[in-house]
C-alpha cells in the first residue's frame, strides 16, 4: 500500500516537471520564432545582419502582431537602399539586363521614389529625378554618369545623399517633354541609341509590364501606323510579315510614335559606345535637318524597304490594344487611350492594372526569393495590389508586405 502511494506521488512529480519543461520549451520556441522572424525580414530588406537593438525592435513589433511595423524598422537601413534596390532596379537600365552596371539617374530615381513614397506610377510619366546632394560630387551632366559613379564609389548612403528635384530644371529638358525614367539620359543611352527608338518601348514592356512583345502580338489590329521599314515581304515571303512582324508592330508602332523628337547623339568617331553623348529633343520650332520637321531622322530609316508605309509627321499616339485580347492588360477608362508625346504614353501604360500587377509580382519574387506559386501567394499577390492602390502606389509598403508574408519561410 505504501509502495503505491509512493509511485504514484512519483508520477505527479515527474508529471509536474514535464509540464513546466513543456511550458518553458513553448515558451522559448515562441520567442525564438518571432526572433528568427524579424532577422529574416531584416535579411531579405537590408541584406546584411541587424544590430542587437535593431533585432530587439524589429521582434517586439512581431510580437505585437505588427510584422509591416518590423520591415519599415529594417528598412531605415541604407542597405535597402544602396544594395537591395539598387540591384534590383539596376538590370531595367540596360539591355543585357545585367545587375552590374553603375549607379545611374534612372536607378536612383526609382530609389528616391520608393523611399520618399511618391506614387510609383509617376516613374513613367512624372517631371522628377533624384541627384546626390555632396559637396564632393561633381555636378548633374547631360553629357556623362560621372555624377552617380562618384556616388558609388565614394559609397555615399543613397538613404540621405538622394534629393528630389525635376528633370526640367536639372537637365533642361522641358516640363512637358519629361517622362519619368525614360527621359533619364541612362535610358536613352540604353534604348534610344541608334535603332528606330522602339527598343525604348519593348525594354518598357519587360520591365514595367512585365511582357515581352511576342505574348502582346496581335494580328487583329489595324496596321495603319506601320513604319516604312518594316518590310511587308521579308525574303519574298508575305506571310513572314503577317505571322511575325504584324502582331508586334500594328500596336508597338502607333506608341512609340510618343518618342519621335526623341534622340540620343554621341560621336560615332570618338565615341562609339556612346559614352558621352546625350539625350536631345526636338522642341517646337526645331527641325532635324534629314526630315525638315521635329520628328527626328530614325524614323526614316530604311523608308524604301516599303515606301507606302506609314511616314511619321508628329509625337501623336494611339493605343490599338485597348481593343482585343490586349485589353486584358487593364488600361485605365479614364484616359484617352492616346495623345501627343512621352509624358501622355507614359502614363497610359502607367495606370494599367498589369503596371501595378507587375510591380507587386516582382517585388514579391525579389523579397521572398521566388514567384508567387500557390493558392496563397496568388491570393497574397492580389491583396498587395489593392493594398498599393490604396496607399496612393507607395512601393516601399509592397516591400513591406512582401517580408512579412515570407517572414517564416
Amino acid at each position: 500500500m505504501k509502495k503505491e502511494r509512493y509511485t504514484h506521488s512519483w508520477h505527479k512529480q515527474l508529471l509536474s516537471c514535464l509540464l513546466v519543461t513543456l511550458m518553458a520549451t513553448l515558451s522559448a520556441n515562441i520567442y525564438a520564432g518571432a526572433r528568427e522572424q524579424a532577422k529574416r525580414i531584416h535579411d531579405r530588406l537590408a541584406g546584411i545582419p541587424p544590430t542587437e537593438a535593431v533585432l530587439n525592435a524589429m521582434q517586439s513589433e512581431i510580437e505585437d502582431g505588427q510584422p509591416i511595423a518590423a520591415a519599415y524598422i529594417a528598412m531605415q537601413n541604407d542597405a535597402f537602399y544602396s544594395v537591395t534596390l539598387k540591384n534590383w532596379i539596376t538590370p531595367w537600365t540596360n539591355e543585357p539586363q545585367t545587375v552590374f552596371a553603375p549607379l545611374n539617374d534612372y536607378t536612383a530615381t526609382i530609389i528616391g521614389m520608393i523611399r520618399d513614397d511618391e506614387d510609383i506610377r509617376q516613374m513613367l510619366y512624372g517631371d522628377i529625378l533624384y541627384v546626390g546632394q555632396s559637396s564632393g560630387l561633381p555636378a548633374y551632366s547631360n553629357s556623362n554618369n560621372a555624377h552617380y559613379e562618384q556616388m558609388e564609389s565614394q559609397a555615399l548612403p543613397l538613404s540621405s545623399v538622394l534629393q528630389k528635384s525635376t528633370q526640367s530644371n536639372v537637365t533642361g529638358l522641358e516640363a512637358t517633354a519629361t517622362a519619368g525614367v525614360l527621359t533619364t539620359r541612362a535610358a536613352a543611352k540604353a534604348f534610344l541609341i541608334d535603332g528606330t527608338n522602339r527598343a525604348l518601348f519593348r525594354f518598357t514592356l519587360i520591365n514595367h509590364l512585365c511582357n515581352d512583345l511576342e505574348p502582346l502580338k496581335d494580328i487583329e489590329r489595324a496596321s495603319d501606323r506601320i513604319r516604312q521599314d518594316v518590310s511587308r515581304s521579308p525574303g519574298g515571303d508575305s506571310r513572314i510579315f503577317m505571322n511575325s512582324c504584324y502582331g508586334c508592330h500594328a500596336g508597338m508602332d502607333p506608341m512609340i510614335q510618343s518618342f519621335a523628337y526623341y534622340d540620343y547623339v554621341y560621336d560615332e568617331t570618338n565615341d562609339p559606345d556612346g559614352e558621352n553623348g546625350q539625350l536631345t529633343y526636338n522642341s517646337s520650332g526645331e527641325t532635324d535637318p534629314v526630315t525638315g520637321s521635329r520628328v527626328v531622322s530614325k524614323y526614316f530609316n530604311n523608308n524604301l524597304n516599303f515606301p507606302s508605309g506609314y511616314a511619321t509627321p508628329d509625337d501623336s499616339w494611339i493605343n490599338y490594344w485597348r481593343k482585343g485580347s490586349n485589353q486584358l492588360i487593364g488600361w485605365d477608362s479614364s484616359l484617352p487611350g492616346s495623345g501627343n508625346g512621352a509624358k501622355s504614353m507614359g502614363q497610359e501604360l502607367a495606370h494599367s492594372a498589369k503596371f501595378a500587377r507587375c510591380q507587386v509580382e516582382k517585388v514579391f519574387k525579389n523579397v521572398c526569393l521566388r514567384k508567387p506559386g500557390n493558392t496563397a501567394d496568388r491570393n497574397q499577390v492580389t491583396n498587395m495590389i489593392a493594398s498599393l492602390s490604396a496607399n496612393s502606389y507607395q512601393l516601399k509598403r509592397t516591400f513591406a508586405e512582401s517580408a512579412a508574408y515570407c517572414m517564416g519561410e
